[in-house]
């Protein structure tokens, strides 16, 4: 093989490499800042990682919310139709928070299946559900109401 074609293939063998390992550095960023959603049947099955970061949410249920009188820690139980999901979080609560409304909790799974949240997100108006909230009210058949596009559907 002549010189100048050896000098190219090596130069072409060092670019693919490089962009390998450009390619495998971004993959592995990425996958430790990927927070997959579980419903509350899921966590309650035990199909949700322990002590890996996850975004859970469903609607708050009426009468769970009990607060600490000495602390900002807040305890509720978010449900789906048909299982609910203790959560705990330590912080102020959106102002829209409310028992009856959806909700979103970014968090970890401890070992007693409790949601322990470092963010918790609400609805922004009367007419939004986060579509993973959607789609699991859905799947158990207690949606209510969701305005997707221009159509409101109810659940019967």
């Amino acid at each position: 093989m002549n010189p100048i074609r050896k000098k190219r293939l090596m130069l072409i063998l060092l670019a693919l490499a490089g962009v390998g390992v450009a390619v495998g550095m971004a993959l592995l960023a990425l996958q430790q800042n990927i927070n997959l959603f579980y419903t509350p049947t899921q966590i309650a099955n035990g199909e949700a990682p322990l002590d890996t970061r996850i975004r859970a949410g469903g609607l708050v249920e009426e009468g769970s919310v009990q607060r600490d009188k000495d602390s900002l820690e807040v305890a509720f139980k978010v449900g789906d139709g048909s299982k609910s999901v203790v959560i705990r979080y330590a912080g102020i609560l959106p102002d829209l928070f409310r028992e009856g409304q959806g909700i979103v909790a970014l968090g970890k799974v401890n070992e007693a299946g409790e949601l322990v949240a470092d963010e918790v997100l609400a609805k922004h108006d009367e007419n939004y559900m986060p579509p993973e909230v959607a789609q699991a009210l859905k799947d158990s058949g207690q949606f209510q109401h969701y305005q997707g596009g221009d159509a409101k559907e109810t659940a019967q």
